[in-house]
């Protein structure tokens, strides 16, 4: 089964004091490109979680972001140092008292706003138990995402096997115009014989020639090779996930055979398919880049 490169996962790891929030998701790129916002405290393990990533996710641009949040009970709100409140007050009291200038109104607001009287807790060392829960809401978020990729890819392989059978439909429908083509194209080299060369003409050379000519408009390999392209896409896209380059192989294979077909058909119903067959194709090629 195929996968798309297109997913999204989330999960939240609960702990007494806080919640870790872990997004990830990911778009098609040709290889893996992943950008990562953590947390300051789990800084030092973002070479760990990028392996995690790397070993599940093996193509995709892909997000991955970690953001802590404080629990109301939690003991880490801004701390306010009683000492330097006190102290600001007993200095800038002196102050005004020796200059005469007028004391502030608000004094607490005052004070608050004065160098270090606010600050917030030092960040504590990440711990072995929050450690392991993060790595359990990582590898689920990554797990989510890849539930998504792969819900992604069975659409993307319907819509492939439609595609495919198309283009297989129209190539059997090309047979029937096949003898009528030779047909023609006899008819309008005599036709125009006739009407340019006024002499006789030798019409069993004339025959070889015409012979000689209809064998270089054969389809028939195209043709062959054409299904036989059609049949390996199908046998690529069921061999496992991580074939979106290959089908994009086989896709361009297809393509310079119904280009072949189109060249030398010469005949407006056949080029009429022709162009159908063009369209499946190019609805394969612009999905067949998000597959992984």
């Amino acid at each position: 089964m195929i996968q798309s490169m297109t997913g999204y996962g989330k999960a939240i790891a609960e702990l007494p004091d806080k919640k870790i929030t872990i997004e990830i998701k990911s778009l098609n790129s040709k290889a893996l490109d992943l950008s990562t916002r953590i947390a300051p405290a789990y800084r030092e393990k973002e070479m760990e979680i990028r392996n995690m990533i790397s070993k599940s996710l093996e193509r995709g641009k892909v997000d991955f972001n970690l953001w802590i949040e404080k629990k109301e009970n939690s003991n880490s709100a801004t701390v306010i140092s009683q000492s330097l409140v006190e102290g600001y007050y007993n200095q800038i009291k002196q102050i005004a008292d020796n200059l005469n200038i007028p004391v502030p109104a608000d004094w607490f607001q005052t004070l608050l706003r004065m160098p270090d009287v606010m600050s917030k807790p030092e960040i504590a060392e990440l711990s072995d138990e929050e450690w392991a829960a993060a790595q359990k809401g990582i590898m689920e978020a990554i797990n989510h995402l890849v539930d998504f990729r792969k819900q992604e890819g069975e659409a993307l392989e319907k819509k492939f096997r439609e595609n495919i059978g198309n283009i297989g439909k129209l190539l059997q429908s090309v047979a029937i115009y096949e003898n009528e083509r030779i047909t023609k194209i006899k008819d309008r080299i005599a036709e125009a014989l006739e009407k340019t060369l006024s002499i006789d003409y030798d019409k069993n050379r004339l025959e070889q020639e015409i012979i000689f000519y209809i064998e270089k408009l054969d389809i028939n390999e195209e043709k062959q090779r054409l299904a036989n392209h059609l049949e390996y896409f199908i046998h690529t896209m069921e061999s496992g996930s991580g074939q979106g380059k290959k089908l994009g192989f086989i896709a361009q294979e297809i393509g310079r055979e119904i280009n072949t077909l189109g060249s030398k058909s010469n005949h407006a119903e056949m080029q009429k398919i022709v162009v159908q067959m063009k369209d499946e194709l190019e609805q394969i090629k612009e999905q067949v880049l998000n597959v992984m």
